[in-house]
């Protein structure tokens, strides 16, 4: 993890016209160093967008295609070679991309999509060393997270650090939901981990429209015209939460990173461009009520899954670890 003082770069931005965006790009990346900083000729660089669902196009419940191609024009221009990937719970990648208008623009740089079939065991820590990350992510020279803003209703907000939930397999997912989804604070510990176990070099978050209420799907558009980026994705969502004038405690990816050290205060942020008081939001909408994250999935489902997970997952991981 960086261990420097976090910055996190703010900047109101108007419009997804792939012009205006990449002036806005430029200029939020340009007090963190460029995209240089992030991407050396070579690199093999993943972007990691939310691609949540195909089945709300319109609804602002992914990160715009036009963000992803500006942010791929902008690695290829450094000499990096950009590629898409992301575990959707549902569906494929390039399915629920083509559904949400992606192919047109990754068509036109030559963007590779990839699905996370692979999978790579990963020690994270004491707590949660059975980990499985995608290989993909894990072995990319760069990782550039793009999560969109929006409400949750587990989660409360979905930000930077539950975008790389997606880097955890399809059916890990649901493991995961059933075996810390009982305890939020255990949850957002391992959403947590998983943030830092990937440790994304750059995190570019799109609000220039969110998804507030009933999110990650559910919920409706909310104009923000706001852009942010920083190094340390932990610091990013903090200033997020101020934003959005949502207590920290009420996130339990924001709270569990402070209980484990990784969240800055926002004090010791450095903020080059805008201070989140600039751009507070008052009105946006949380989740009407929010649901068990275990989806309360009747125990007969738990106890299927378990056996799944010890049966094809758990023994043979044990059994490679000891090799």
């Amino acid at each position: 993890m960086k261990t420097v003082q976090p910055s996190v770069s703010l900047l109101r931005a108007q419009s997804y016209d792939r012009t205006q965006l990449r002036q806005a790009l430029d200029a939020l990346l340009e007090p963190l160093g460029g995209m240089a900083a992030f991407v050396k000729p070579g690199d093999r660089v993943l972007l990691k967008p939310n691609l949540l669902t195909g089945g709300r196009p319109g609804k602002e419940c992914v990160t715009r295609p036009e963000m992803v191609y500006c942010v791929a024009q902008m690695v290829q221009e450094v000499g990096g070679k950009p590629f898409l990937g992301d575990g959707p719970a549902f569906g494929s990648a390039k399915g629920v991309a083509k559904a949400n208008g992606y192919l047109p623009l990754t068509e036109a740089l030559n963007l590779p999509i990839v699905e996370f079939h692979g999978k790579r065991y990963e020690t994270v820590s004491a707590a949660f060393n059975h980990l499985l990350l995608s290989k993909e992510a894990i072995e990319a020279d760069v990782v550039i997270n793009l999560p969109k803003v929006k409400s949750h209703m587990q989660l409360t907000l979905t930000m930077g650090v539950k975008n790389l939930f997606g880097c955890v397999p399809g059916k890990m997912k649901a493991w995961w939901h059933m075996e810390a989804g009982k305890d939020c604070n255990r949850f957002g510990e391992m959403l947590a981990e998983t943030a830092r176990a990937i440790d994304p070099d750059l995190t570019i978050l799109d609000g220039i429209i969110g998804h507030e209420g009933n999110g990650p799907s559910g919920g409706e558009p909310r104009r923000l015209n706001l852009l942010a980026a920083s190094n340390n994705v932990f610091a990013l969502d903090r200033a997020i939460v101020d934003i959005l004038n949502v207590d920290p405690a009420t996130v339990p990816t924001v709270a569990a990173s402070q209980r484990l050290g990784l969240c800055s205060t926002l004090e010791a942020i450095h903020f080059p461009l805008l201070h989140p008081h600039a751009l507070r939001v008052a009105d946006w909408k949380l989740p009407e009520h929010l649901i068990p994250i275990d989806f309360g999935m009747p125990r007969v489902l738990k106890s299927t899954f378990r056996h799944l997970y010890i049966r094809f997952i758990k023994e043979p991981m044990q059994a490679y670890v000891g090799r």
